[in-house]
């Protein structure tokens, strides 16, 4: 993506379009105006698509148009701002998940609370609602609801070993000198790269001259490769103990499974592979493992991994001699889609995670709207009684206004089972259902008159099977746009 460009369309081969082959592009130079395009102009043929493109280009470059604002990129505070007038989208928004001012958004990165403000780090491409170019985004709030747009932080450098990408990593906390460690994509290799905050307020950061950190993944076991990728080495989670520092690396094994592997350093800078932390079987939870992170409860210590699909949670003691964590019970550790999450401790000692929602409209949806994707609302993990505790912290339970409240409801299937009173555009549902007299069940939202459009939950009695108690609970909390299929465990 070039540097300080903004896309105005995308390329269309054989009636398809190609959202990330980005075809014509605009940049503003003092009070001038440029336009890149690159297909679409012929001069040996003559078409009438291709006079009114570049008549329309040649009108924009006299000034014929008005300048569409914002322009040029990475913007700041009052651009973005912009950007979510421009791109409202207020029928299928989220009224409190956060969500990217425009473009498209991916996992959360280097969530943090720092000096008092959360700050939530994603990844984020400002050439449009796809995944391409990736960097940076920010965003700050006082109250984990309400989010402020912030410049973005970090943007790949052409020259550099991020020159594809700045892809997911975490916040570091060196001795009050705010870092961030993070994937820096160059052609087929992923390599870890350190960045250093240059004030308090996380803006502005200025990127190692050193990096990559670590040059190449350990060259003496059979890492995995890929068609895109030389190795499967990517995302982490770094700590402190005992005066040293450890990094977790997510990986896989060939022929084995996914693989969350140990560093060991004194100063952030200098790497020694240790040994994976854990390795799955990649026949039940995949043969790769992203976005790798571990958290720990007293004597109870949560690895998990995402392995394309599922958000998997190894639960167990940490063996502090060996360095390898000793599960007891693992699981998915949400059903929906829910993914590369990635959690803090923020200064009421609370375990606070966000994921990374996946859209399910098609690219063409996506396309139209000008965003995708959107992250999970917070939630607090803790253990209890060695079971992984999975809560919705105090800032969002606030959030709810007026009650409404129905007991030993039953609903046949020709009945139709409104409940009176209840409306919104933002509803929450906390349902406790008897499954074992239940089949399929679920709630109709949001419906029109004739039924036509509305919002289905839907909750399947298969997944009994895989563990569910006689007694489920439904959460749901969000705009209701669309039917949603919810598996909940």
């Amino acid at each position: 993506m070039p540097h300080d460009a903004d896309v105005l369309a995308a390329r269309q081969a054989d009636g398809t379009d190609k959202y990330a082959q980005k075809s014509i592009l605009r940049w503003g130079v003092g009070d001038g105006r440029v336009l890149g395009i690159g297909h679409g102009l012929n001069f040996e043929r003559e078409s009438s698509v291709q006079q009114k493109l570049l008549s329309n280009a040649v009108s924009y470059l006299a000034g014929g148009e008005t300048e569409p604002s914002p322009i040029g990129r990475p913007k700041g505070r009052q651009e973005f701002s912009a950007l979510r007038d421009t791109v409202d989208d207020a029928k299928h928004r989220p009224a409190y998940h956060f969500t990217p001012p425009a473009n498209w958004l991916n996992d959360p990165n280097g969530v943090v609370q720092w000096n008092g403000r959360y700050h939530l780090f994603y990844q984020y491409n400002p050439a449009g609602p796809f995944h391409d170019t990736i960097h940076w985004g920010h965003a700050v709030s006082d109250d984990l609801v309400h989010w402020q747009d912030e410049p973005i932080a970090l943007e790949p450098d052409p020259d550099g070993p991020d020159s594809d990408g700045c892809w997911s990593g975490c916040f570091v906390d060196d001795d009050g000198i705010p870092r961030v460690m993070y994937t820096g994509g160059d052609g087929c290799d992923q390599l870890p790269c350190l960045a250093r905050a240059e004030d308090n307020t996380l803006r502005s950061w200025r990127k190692e001259p050193t990096n990559p950190v670590i040059e190449e993944p350990p060259a003496h076991i059979d890492i995995l490769t890929s068609i895109d990728w030389n190795a499967e080495f990517r995302d982490h989670c770094v700590w402190r103990a005992d005066g040293d520092w450890y990094q977790l690396i997510g990986s896989g094994i060939a022929d084995e499974g996914g693989a969350a592997l140990l560093y060991r350093s004194p100063d952030l800078h200098e790497w020694e592979y240790c040994h994976p932390v854990l390795t799955g079987d990649w026949r039940e939870t995949g043969p790769m493992w992203e976005c790798p992170e571990l958290l720990r409860f007293g004597d109870d210590t949560v690895l998990h991994v995402s392995d394309y699909s599922n958000v998997w949670y190894f639960l167990g003691p940490y063996n502090t001699e060996s360095d390898r964590l000793e599960p007891r019970e693992r699981g998915i550790l949400d059903h929906g889609v829910f993914y590369a999450p990635q959690s803090f401790t923020d200064d009421d000692g609370r375990t606070i995670t966000f994921g990374w929602l996946k859209e399910d409209r098609d690219s063409t949806a996506q396309w139209n709207a000008g965003w995708s994707g959107a992250m999970s609302l917070p939630r607090v993990l803790s253990t209890e009684a060695g079971r992984l505790q999975v809560d919705v912290p105090s800032e969002v339970t606030d959030l709810r206004r007026s009650h409404q409240s129905f007991e030993d409801v039953t609903i046949h299937p020709d009945e139709s089972g409104h409940l009176p009173g209840v409306s919104g555009d933002t509803l929450e549902i906390r349902a406790t259902v008897n499954a074992e007299r239940t089949g399929e069940f679920g709630f109709v939202l949001r419906a029109s008159p004739d039924d036509q459009e509305r919002t289905v939950i839907r909750v399947r009695p298969q997944y009994r099977e895989a563990g569910l108690t006689d007694r489920l609970r439904v959460w749901m909390m969000h705009r209701p746009t669309k039917t949603i299929r919810c598996r909940f465990g």
